[in-house]
């Protein structure tokens, strides 16, 4: 407040009254956090409301950035990597995943205990990466050091999987560290899926002065367990899930054996505030991943002349799978400057990496016949009677982005140009291929403050996939590359927020392009790996934050129409894809009881979805209601807090996902209701 008076002229000021209006971007506040150092507690909140505060200065409205709706499973089986969708769009495990922003291997185990957040960020990722599917990208954040803590943490899972954990930080002058751990004996809902998870991390930092920062990680990881093969369609019909026993695994052979899952990580990073308004950072990672990948793996009925689903009577073929050793590299080097520039915001980037993807020979037999509902007769063959690929991939990207504020409108701007290399030889050194391809992604958004608390925006992106014909002689473009085909995404919305209720409203628009083998593919030269018209995926995301003291009601909803247009096969057209619901709804409640006692609920129902390409068979929608408790007892120096809860608390059956894996429907149940309990100690 400034009172200028008169030349001469002095007098008081009275001030009857004195309010402050908050004006910022009505973000939405999705979660809570909660620490076992309530100091801790305090200091998130302290720091939430000041970013909140300067987002009208400094944060981009980025859509890509907002945190998602739903996200769906895509084919998640329990001892495997995660498979994830977005927007009705698988995420690509080879170039879809992040590490603190650097490129990073999917397909392997990527423990959570050293992960202080997941970021997903929505929409055609070409701004964000060089190749990947449309969608978004998934990015992991690692713990760094933070104020000192001890905390422990112990679980217990239905029937018998035992937890613990350990977060350790400290701090020296300068120095900073944190030690993360954990271990699991994992004994899950399935049958006959015990296994062990094992992880260890040490991350630290150096400050020698107020703008200069040097931070050094590292994480290893080791899991071994028995995976979850699906189940499928009985000859022409979709199966009841009752008419099973979801706990069965039909991985359940005697000579079967666990999958194998090694990672390692490595990250040093250097940021230097170059002036008060420039700031460079400098980043370099590494992985080194190693599995073996085993499995009785059910495929077919070949007693029916059927290679796509299990025989009508439940019995299906199965083979002894087994890829020993694979090895995945990943390097990645990148440079980023940020800063002011008069009215403009400014980032360029740069960014190299490779990848390495080693085999040897692996096995896939013939080795039986097993039984939805039990039995069968089968014995192991381990002879290595099938080549594997290896692969090699560079890629060199500059990212220049540009924002900048005109009254109440904000416009942003990116360019991505990418440069990749890729070779892909069999283990006997045949089928060798080789290419090369640069291409350029732009994106555009802008913002409109419309009123104090309400904001609308749009944007549109592309994104790039690259693909190349196999290298056999069934295809007349044997080896050769395909052009880089671009996914393109529109969207618009509108956010709104206030300390009772947030809410924000989201259309969108992904085309993403299809390759097809085009042909009889059945002798030489009589197949074309070719672009096939595309997936158009077009939708609706709602949600909505109702809060009140103690407690609050968050929902979100999407709805979603997926067609595929422009195919080859005529009857393809204008049908969903297999596996994407056509709409999902999630509410979550939370309220307190009592002082340190909180009870949550969640409900989801998630809609119905096609089984097959020709969308004859469907799943139908199915839900699920949980139920928890959580009471926090102690001081702030010692902190205890109990969680109880229960997942599925009606027990329902339902057929939750249908993927399509290798030509083959598989169908995977809803997980039974499950118990939990842990404790939470902070020392």
């Amino acid at each position: 407040l400034t009172v200028r008076w008169p030349d001469g002229e002095t007098g008081d000021v009275w001030l009857h009254h004195l309010h402050v209006v908050e004006s910022h971007f009505p973000v939405s506040r999705v979660g809570r956090f909660r620490c076992s150092d309530a100091r801790l507690e305090d200091i998130h909140e302290l720091c939430r409301r000041t970013v909140v505060a300067c987002m009208e200065d400094t944060y981009v409205d980025c859509p890509a950035y907002e945190q998602t709706f739903w996200v769906g499973d895509s084919y998640n089986s329990l001892g495997y990597f995660a498979q994830l969708q977005l927007r009705g769009f698988e995420l690509d495990t080879r170039f879809n995943l992040r590490r603190d922003g650097l490129p990073i291997s999917g397909q392997t185990g990527l423990d959570l205990f050293n992960k202080a957040a997941l970021e997903l960020l929505k929409g055609a990722s070409g701004l964000q990466a060089g190749t990947s599917a449309p969608g978004g990208l998934l990015n992991l954040i690692v713990k760094r050091p933070d104020s000192p803590r001890l905390d422990l943490q112990f679980g217990w899972e239905q029937p018998g999987t035992l937890s613990a954990a350990l977060d350790w930080a400290q701090r020296t002058g300068a120095l900073g560290w944190r030690l993360n751990a954990s271990s699991a004996r994992l004994d899950p809902w399935l049958n006959k899926s015990r296994g062990e998870r094992h992880a260890l991390a040490l991350a630290g930092e150096w400050r020698p002065s107020a703008d200069t920062l040097l931070e050094a990680e590292w994480e290893h990881s080791h899991q071994s367990q028995p995976s979850q093969p699906g189940f499928s369609l009985l000859g022409n019909r979709l199966p009841s899930p009752r008419e099973v026993d979801r706990r069965r695994n039909l991985n359940e052979a005697d000579w079967r054996l666990p999958v194998v899952l090694d990672n390692d990580f490595g990250s040093l990073r250097l940021t230097q505030q170059l002036t008060t308004d420039w700031r460079l950072q400098l980043q370099a990672g590494v992985q080194r991943a190693r599995n073996d990948d085993r499995v009785a793996f059910p495929f077919g009925c070949s007693a029916e002349n059927q290679y796509d689903r299990y025989c009508s009577d439940g019995s299906f073929d199965l083979y002894d799978f087994r890829s020993n050793n694979e090895r995945r590299r990943s390097q990645a080097l990148r440079a980023q400057l940020e800063g002011r520039a008069g009215s403009h915001q400014l980032r360029i980037e740069v960014l190299q990496s490779r990848y390495r993807a080693g085999f040897e020979r692996q096995a896939y037999n013939y080795a039986g016949m097993g039984s939805v509902f039990g039995g069968g007769n089968s014995a192991a063959d381990p002879s290595l009677t099938d080549e594997n690929t290896d692969r090699r991939e560079s890629s060199r990207e500059l990212a220049l982005t540009d924002q900048v504020q005109l009254g109440a409108v904000e416009l942003f701007a990116g360019l991505r140009h990418t440069r990749i290399e890729r070779h892909s030889v069999r283990t006997d050194g045949s089928r060798a291929t080789a290419y090369s391809q640069s291409f350029t992604t732009p994106w555009l958004g802008a913002t409109w403050l419309v009123a104090t608390d309400l904001r609308l925006y749009a944007s549109a992106g592309e994104g790039v996939e690259s693909e190349v014909a196999p290298n056999r002689a069934r295809y007349r473009n044997a080896g050769q590359a395909l052009p880089a085909l671009k996914s393109r995404q529109v969207e618009a919305g509108l956010k709104r927020g206030s300390q009772t209720v947030d809410w924000t409203l989201a259309a969108f628009q992904i085309s993403r392009p299809v390759w097809s083998d085009i042909g009889a593919c059945d002798v030489d030269a009589s197949c074309l790996r070719q672009a096939d018209g595309k997936a158009v995926h077009k939708g609706l995301e709602a949600q909505a934050d109702l809060k009140w003291s103690g407690g609050g009601l968050l929902g979100s909803a999407l709805l979603l129409k997926a067609r595929r247009d422009g195919a080859h096969d005529d009857s393809l057209n204008g049908k969903a894809p297999v596996n994407v619901p056509k709409h999902a709804l999630k509410l979550a409640l939370r309220q307190d009881i009592r002082h340190g006692l909180q009870a949550h609920a969640q409900w989801v129902l998630e809609g119905p979805r096609a089984v097959l390409p020709d969308n004859s068979l469907q799943l139908p929608s199915w839900q699920r209601l949980d139920l928890g408790l959580r009471w926090e007892t102690g001081k702030r120096a010692e902190l205890w807090r109990w969680r109880a809860s229960v997942d599925n608390v009606a027990n329902r059956q339902a057929w939750k996902e249908a993927p399509l894996s290798f030509g083959h429907s598989y169908l995977f149940p809803l997980a039974p209701r499950t118990f939990r309990l842990s404790l939470d100690l902070a020392l």
